[in-house]
């Protein structure tokens, strides 16, 4: 009985470890922004370049970017962060497929548990941007809006880039989960949806802005 235990004890050991490695090596990170995006873009698509504009905007202001650490847009915002003054930092995922880290980091992390690594991504972050992405990009994008909903953190700016793409979610939420009561009608204010990599920028460095200068 106690051998059919053993993985199960030694799982919670490994997940401890990547939590505590996770920790340590960000441990000096503050007012980070998380940018989810999907590893399906190339390098030759819109997306991707707007993608490095967003990394090259806010590393330029020093603000620490952290991604999934893939390819994609996320390599691509690691790779606008990564020549400029802000850290540019992966947080990696086992994956059968997809996944590798990008060569564009300062820190590269990468973890076994996606819980973990949701963690990782929310402890050190003042901001949440969307660009086009499939169910994991959603996945973290309602994971953050959960999170400010319930007040299980403080609030932060979660922005969508992207109104073409987005704009069925959103017709969703209004005309179908709102109309249900699913949610309230302050509940579409948690998110800010915008058209360009510019405009999400621009709300996140204002937001920092000012609340380095609130006492």
């Amino acid at each position: 009985m106690l051998d059919a235990k053993m993985p199960e004890a030694w799982r919670v050991l490994r997940i401890q470890s990547e939590l505590v490695d996770g920790i340590e090596r960000l441990i000096s990170l503050k007012g980070a922004v998380t940018v989810f995006g999907s590893a399906r873009f190339p390098e030759d698509s819109p997306e991707y370049q707007q993608a490095v504009r967003l990394g090259e905007l806010l590393s330029s202001e020093g603000i620490p970017v952290i991604t999934g650490g893939g390819p994609g847009l996320m390599e691509a915002c690691n790779r606008g962060a990564f020549p400029e003054s802000g850290s540019s930092i992966g947080l990696n995922i086992e994956l059968p497929f997809e996944q590798y880290p990008n060569a564009y980091l300062d820190i590269s992390l990468h973890f076994r548990y996606f819980f973990v690594r949701k963690f990782m991504f929310v402890k050190h972050a003042v901001g949440f941007i969307a660009l086009p992405g499939g169910y994991g990009t959603m996945d973290e994008l309602f994971e953050a809006l959960t999170l400010v909903q319930t007040k299980k953190v403080f609030r932060f700016p979660i922005v969508l880039v992207g109104k073409r793409y987005w704009a069925g979610l959103v017709d969703w939420l209004m005309n179908t989960v709102l109309e249900r009561q699913c949610i309230d009608a302050s509940d579409l204010n948690l998110f800010r949806l915008v058209d360009t990599v510019d405009e999400a920028a621009e709300i996140i460095i204002e937001y920092i802005r000012e609340r380095n200068e609130t006492p």
